[in-house]
């Protein structure tokens, strides 16, 4: 990260949080990140117990990401992927996607061999994002906001890019329920910007209202993604349209993407 603008900030936790998120949306994350505890109590039992059979090791992750205007910070999974998986796959795909700008796929649609046992269905429903929680509690993260990227990933942003971290990275977001693994890096970029730019509210309980219908889109889109996979299907495939309650439009126009039909007015 070699932009000084975005290099990490020197602030405590706590005035990192007062300038990066108004009152409100701390309240609603510290509620319902209390309210979410025992959820995360009960998956961490399950997990433990799912990881030892099928894959010996840790039952988290953790990994570092870029966070409000560039502070580090660690981000927390469920384990998903093999022990001491490549992490340069991830990141040459990465690569190939802002570069061709085609929909952001997951490797894991491909059939990803890194993963462990049903950790595609953890990955695609977001069940793996759970513990996420404490970092939601802790401030790095709000419940809404763009998702965290990688530092990798990061480096490979243009100076326009990179107002996407003026809002601080959250575990669902405008573009989780934008169609997300349909859109482009430059429809991603461009609605979270949209987003941090028009923070509220009403905006954020949209977002959360519409993420387990996304989640189900998504999981539907890599169960068929699999299925193609495993039927040698042509590569390049288009993708369907997204058919659901986004068509509606909840948007106001500015944070609508023009390329993506699932936000179009």
């Amino acid at each position: 990260m070699d932009n000084p603008a975005y290099a990490p900030l020197a602030l405590t936790p706590l005035t990192a949080r007062r300038q990066a998120m108004p009152a409100w949306k701390r309240s609603i994350d510290i509620l319902c990140g209390l309210l979410a505890l025992p959820v995360l109590g009960l998956w961490v039992l399950l997990m433990t117990v799912v990881t030892w059979l099928v894959s010996p090791g840790p039952v988290f992750f953790r990994q570092e990401r870029v966070g409000f205007r560039g502070r580090r910070f660690g981000m927390l999974k469920f384990r998903t992927m093999t022990v001491g998986a490549d992490p340069t796959l991830h990141q040459n795909h990465f690569r190939q996607l802002v570069e061709s700008n085609a929909p952001m796929v997951k490797l894991d649609t491909r059939g990803d061999a890194r993963l462990i046992p049903g950790g595609w269905i953890l990955r695609a429903s977001g069940l793996d994002e759970l513990p996420q929680i404490l970092n939601v509690l802790g401030g790095d993260m709000s419940l809404v906001g763009p998702r965290p990227c990688l530092l990798s990933e990061f480096d490979q942003y243009l100076p326009a890019h990179r107002e996407r971290v003026d809002a601080v990275p959250g575990l669902t977001g405008l573009w989780q329920v934008s169609g997300k693994n349909r859109t482009t890096f430059e429809e991603m970029v461009r609605l979270d910007i949209a987003y941090a730019r028009r923070v509220s509210p009403l905006l954020d309980l949209k977002i959360i209202l519409l993420t387990p219908w996304a989640l189900a889109v998504q999981v539907s889109d890599t169960l068929m993604g699999r299925k193609s996979s495993a039927l040698a299907a042509p590569a390049g495939a288009s993708h369907p349209p997204l058919k659901t309650a986004l068509s509606a439009s909840p948007w106001p126009p500015d944070l609508a993407t023009p390329s993506n039909p699932g936000v179009n007015p």
